[in-house]
């Protein structure tokens, strides 16, 4: 099954990378309003498998990554628009010059070829990969998890129909339906076929591909994101920063786990931001220090601070000074976002400059870690690791370049 997607994929994947960016672009429109039509039957499909889901005990983070109603699929639809508005990234130069011989060099933006993604119970993702990797000329092998598996069948379904009107490729879209687990195992070892493998999911999912996968792979890893609250900081600020951080969607990888106080505002802060956090149902589990000022905080343990909770629980800590701030992050951080929340200018340039994370944030929410915030009209993941791009992945990182020399008659 594999090698016969796979074939079809790089067929299609040859006639995507010759078709132009209008062509491409009208795909997108197309797919968003196929998506937009068949709105209906996708809410249907997705209720059979929030029914099938919860039958089997699934709850919370990943329940709600799996629904789907109207508004959703009119965002999905959105999304892919908002991509289709973008600047083509294939073909684009970056960079040019003559050598001694005079040969003209250009270097240039290129579509990778075949992506493959590996997702869990996220059905959204199929429309987002499908429009990124088709705006930049790729074709795209989606693989969800079972959970979404009707969903995923109705949303790729509708796509690879819209791909059909707007003349292109068909294929440039396809969904593995084999949900095991050899399935994915055979989908990460597609070398004959598979460019870039990018999973997203659960660290399961990511300890499985770094077991398994010889395919290229960028991971879009665990988000263990802390706000860390300066003695320079604007402490009203600092207070909605990090509510929003934490409450807003806490089951995604940019929500923050975390919160860490400088000792000079502990006093003061922590305990409004325990009261605001716990009205907001946010369960705390503190230092010593921390459950001095508030004593309803559960004491946190050295699992917690390196805990993903993706859920409404946080730890906090009270730290002496920027510096071990730096040293919580560096020993339990991601690699995903970082806030530091100060008025203090060289506090902020130290901090940016000494944490190595994808994204670093200075005074706002780590929920901007994210492809539509970034103006990336979505994303296909979000990469924690440093080759060969790093942070939310939209249109150019689905691109590499490649060098195209114009001579006459030269030779060496």
């Amino acid at each position: 099954m594999i090698d016969e997607i796979g074939r079809r994929a790089r067929n299609a994947s040859y006639g995507l990378r010759q078709s132009t960016g209008a062509a491409r672009r009208g795909a997108l429109l197309e797919m968003a309003e196929g998506l937009t039509a068949a709105v209906g039957e996708i809410v249907e499909a997705n209720a059979a498998d929030m029914g099938q889901a919860k039958e089997e005990g699934i709850t919370g983070a990943l329940i709600d990554r799996l629904r789907l109603d109207q508004k959703r699929v009119a965002a999905m639809a959105a999304g892919l628009r908002s991509v289709a508005a973008l600047p083509d990234p294939v073909g684009r130069e970056t960079g040019g010059w003559s050598l001694y011989n005079g040969v003209r060099l250009h270097r240039v933006r290129v579509p990778l070829g075949v992506v493959a993604v590996i997702y869990e119970a996220r059905p959204n993702v199929t429309a987002d990969a499908a429009g990124l990797c088709m705006m930049s000329g790729n074709a795209v092998i989606l693989r969800g998890s079972s959970y979404a598996l009707r969903s995923n069948m109705a949303i790729a379904g509708t796509i690879r129909d819209s791909l059909s009107r707007a003349g292109l490729p068909a294929d440039g879209v396809q969904l593995l339906e084999d949900t095991t687990r050899d399935g994915a195992k055979a989908l990460m070892q597609a070398t004959d076929w598979v460019d870039l493998l990018v999973p997203r999911g659960g660290p399961g999912l990511i300890a499985a591909v770094q077991a398994d996968a010889t395919v290229p792979t960028v991971i879009d890893g665990a988000g263990n994101c802390h706000v860390y609250v300066d003695a320079g900081a604007d402490l009203d600020k600092a207070l909605g920063i990090v509510v929003n951080a934490k409450v807003h969607r806490p089951g995604v990888c940019n929500a923050a786990e975390t919160l860490l106080v400088h000792e000079a505002v502990a006093e003061k802060f922590v305990a409004e931001a325990a009261r605001a956090l716990m009205a907001e149902g946010v369960e705390l589990r503190g230092d010593d220090r921390a459950r001095e000022l508030v004593p309803e905080m559960k004491p946190a343990t050295e699992v917690d601070w390196a805990t993903e909770y993706l859920d409404l629980v946080m730890a906090v800590r009270v730290l002496p000074d920027l510096d071990s701030a730096i040293d919580h992050v560096r020993q339990y951080g991601t690699g995903h976002t970082e806030a530091i929340v100060t008025d203090d200018r060289v506090a902020a340039d130290r901090f940016v400059a000494a944490v190595d994370t994808a994204v670093v944030v200075v005074n706002a929410s780590t929920r901007f870690t994210d492809g539509e915030e970034f103006g990336f009209g979505a994303e296909i993941g979000n990469s924690t690791q440093k080759l060969h791009v790093r942070g939310p992945m939209g249109l150019e990182s689905l691109t590499s370049e490649r060098y195209v020399l114009y001579g006459d008659g030269q030779v060496r």
